[in-house]
């Protein structure tokens, strides 16, 4: 199997590349700069150097891979980057023998805030601004009959270097009092970076096409439990602060209404049809394990 990979430096991708390497796909990744090729390279990972803005570096080899997969996101101009990028993969694949798999990553986030009530693919979509033109992209790849479209939606990632749980050991590390965006009652659907990464290598084995999958643990752990958590094990001695989504809008923008939505995510759909299993069961399960790794990525 032939993969190219968008973003294989990022939290996501790298994760992503490394398993289907480890899985002994042939795997291309587009990153940036010589330095984070190098680091592709040390891991099997042929790196293609280039930029979404300059498909003309890499769609030679989107036409020559059986898997495409998309998680590299700008972050100047995520909206239309994101459905740019997109259209170009669509229309090299086009040119495409056979079918190839194209998997785009979404986010969970696109259902909105779940009011206590657990979601599935089939639920309506109430994407906040943050992730607003989602939706529309997920329905392109989706659409296309000429591939075997994939959407997947990841809850909240967490392990090894961190992804949004970052931003509470880096607080918690500080000393300082540690700002959560919300009331912390709400709720957020989790992933495991290595179960994430395991989805996306069963969802181009099983050549599926046309299909949306929630990718989330079981655990439903508040932010104000998961925070709280993150804060003890960095030795964090003050008290948290809950700040008002309207509040923390006015420096983190859109993302903070993001943060504060309240989701339960159903992943069955994943479970029956790809024998998507989590390994990992929460966040705060193994808080010392990932402040640990975390602490290393920052060295």
């Amino acid at each position: 199997m032939k993969l190219f990979i968008t973003g294989a430096t990022g939290y996501i991708g790298f994760n992503v590349a490394t398993t289907f390497r480890r899985a002994g796909c042939t795997v291309w990744g587009l990153t940036r700069s010589q330095e984070k090729a190098s680091l592709l390279a040390g891991h099997e990972i042929q790196p293609v150097i280039g930029t979404l803005q300059e498909p003309d570096t890499f769609t030679a080899l989107v036409a020559e891979s059986d898997v495409i997969i998309h998680t590299a996101i700008d972050r100047i101009d995520a909206a239309a980057r994101d459905t740019m990028t997109v259209k170009e993969l669509l229309n090299v694949t086009q040119q495409a023998a056979n079918p190839p798999t194209f998997i785009y990553t979404s986010s969970v986030w696109v259902y909105g805030d779940t009011h206590g009530q657990p979601v599935t693919e089939q639920s309506p979509l109430s994407p906040p601004e943050a992730v607003a033109w989602r939706p529309s992209v997920e329905q392109m790849v989706l659409n296309a009959g000429w591939i075997k479209g994939v959407v997947l939606r990841p809850g909240v990632v967490y392990g090894k270097s961190g992804g949004l749980t970052s931003l509470w050991f880096d607080g918690a590390s500080d000393n300082n009092v540690l700002q959560v965006v919300g009331d912390g009652y709400n709720h957020w659907a989790m992933v495991h970076v290595d179960d994430l990464a395991q989805g996306y290598l069963l969802a181009a084995q099983r050549g599926v096409g046309g299909e949306v999958f929630n990718l989330v643990d079981s655990s439903r752990d508040t932010v104000m439990h998961m925070a709280g958590t993150a804060a003890q094990s960095a030795g964090h001695t003050r008290q948290l602060e809950f700040v008002p989504a309207a509040k923390a809008a006015e420096t983190m923008g859109a993302m903070a209404e993001a943060l504060a939505l309240d989701q339960i995510v159903d992943a069955g759909k994943a479970a029956r049809a790809l024998s998507w299993q989590p390994t990992h069961n929460g966040f705060a399960v193994e808080i010392c394990t990932y402040l640990a790794a975390w602490q290393a990525a920052q060295d």
